[in-house]
């Protein structure tokens, strides 16, 4: 596709998403939210500098909704997702765009985790309108940013590989295509937006709480990837979990196509940082969390052998940002190999998704036979999240879930198993 080509599309998206702000309230809504936040964000989305992400877009539909119905809204949101894919695939695909996308994952990633530290604390605050704000707050930009690193994975998997990123033997993650739904979840309130200003960075239209690292430039500017720590990630993303596992835990025939997988991935890894290309080792390690799960064992063996825990770490936290069959299907093929500690820690990780994540989390764990995991999953929940949230996994199949979540809060203390089961029972679910 020529660059004439793509100028086009990026300028048809951005018509589209003028008419469609052209009946929106600027004051009210998502659009107010974000035209209060990150104003220039906005204008650069709207002039076809910028393509914003898609949960943007998402939630101006949902203005939309409000305005002309969620039928209307439905009918425009999915040309709109046919537009933004398009756009996308052709911006990615120019030289360089995948490098590019590699960057703006790992620093997504790493809001990702910023926003589920701060989820924790506000968690923690207690009751009251000032801690009810700033928990909702926080949730937003903790599904913002996850929504936005899932997005990211997506594009990287439908732009080729350089054949001489990882090595033989690798494979790119399938392609899937936008999530459109008009349901978004419901505006603010002005009032909400003007005091929660005070207390937390904006998060920005374009790519939430980069505003430090990305000065506003146009999209073929890629912001610079910070460095990967040396040592084990910390803090509430991370259940405490040490990097020092040594599992040599493998089959005694491995899949010989995974074994090169590992032992290129190794290589790569090792001249990376040999080289203080830490930015180019995180991207590796991206790449790999979104390849098939049945490499993880293997590639962890490689790791440790090779000295390099504190990747095996990171890698960890990556995988545990995969959406909820991605996370389950890591855990089954982690429990197949023997490696306990590390299924429990990816599911300690996974406690600050939304209650319908955690419940789909539940249900995958539960399809692949991994009840005792699917425990240990739901007690983890319960012993961070307050006994409402717990409610709120049991919404999409209580016959199944209310037990596991009862067992659960049991196996914490005997008042969060009163707190769970009063809260199902103003539910509706007890």
């Amino acid at each position: 596709m020529t660059v004439h080509q793509e100028a086009v599309s990026v300028e048809e998206f951005a018509r589209n998403l003028r008419e469609l702000v052209a009946l929106l309230d600027p004051g009210r809504g998502w659009y107010g939210v974000f035209r209060r936040r990150d104003p220039a964000g906005m204008d650069a989305c709207l002039d076809g500098a910028e393509l914003p992400p898609w949960d943007v877009v998402e939630a101006l539909f949902s203005d939309l909704a409000e305005v002309r119905g969620a039928a209307y809204a439905e009918r425009a949101a999915t040309r709109a997702a046919r537009l933004h894919a398009d756009c996308a695939l052709s911006h990615d695909r120019r030289p360089g765009g995948r490098a590019q996308l590699v960057e703006r994952l790992g620093l997504m990633l790493r809001e990702q985790a910023y926003a589920a530290e701060r989820l924790r604390a506000a968690q923690e605050e207690g009751s009251g309108d000032p801690a009810a704000e700033a928990l909702a707050w926080a949730r937003d930009d903790h599904a913002r940013a996850s929504a936005r690193c899932a997005e990211l994975r997506r594009r990287l998997s439908a732009v080729p590989r350089p054949p001489d990123r990882i090595g033989a033997g690798s494979e790119p993650p399938r392609s899937h295509a936008p999530v459109v739904s008009a349901q978004a979840p419901a505006p603010r309130t002005a009032s909400r937006d003007a005091s929660s200003a005070r207390k937390r960075k904006p998060t920005g239209a374009r790519f939430a709480g980069l505003e430090a690292e990305d000065k506003g430039g146009v999209a073929g500017e890629a912001p610079v990837l910070p460095a990967v720590p040396d040592a084990s990630p910390r803090g509430a993303r991370f259940g405490g979990a040490p990097a020092t596992e040594r599992a040599e835990r493998t089959t005694a025939s491995p899949d010989p196509a995974a074994l090169r997988f590992a032992q290129a991935t190794v290589g790569a890894l090792l001249r990376l940082r040999t080289e203080g290309r830490s930015g180019e080792a995180h991207a590796v390690l991206c790449e790999a969390a979104a390849l098939p799960a049945h490499r993880l064992p293997l590639l962890a063996v490689e790791l440790h052998r090779a000295g390099l825990d504190a990747d095996w770490a990171t890698l960890l936290w990556e995988v545990a940002s995969l959406p909820p069959d991605g996370l389950a299907a890591a855990v089954d093929a982690l429990a197949a190999a023997g490696r306990a500690e590390d299924c429990g820690q990816l599911l300690r990780q996974g406690v600050a998704r939304p209650a319908a994540e955690i419940a789909e989390a539940a249900a995958a764990l539960d399809r692949a036979g991994r009840g005792p995991l699917t425990q240990t999953l739901l007690g983890a929940f319960v012993r961070v999240r307050s006994p409402q949230e717990a409610a709120r996994v049991a919404e999409s199949d209580p016959p199944r879930l209310v037990p596991q979540l009862l067992a659960a809060a049991r196996t914490v203390s005997e008042a969060r198993e009163r707190g769970v089961e009063h809260a199902l029972r103003v539910a509706g679910l007890g």
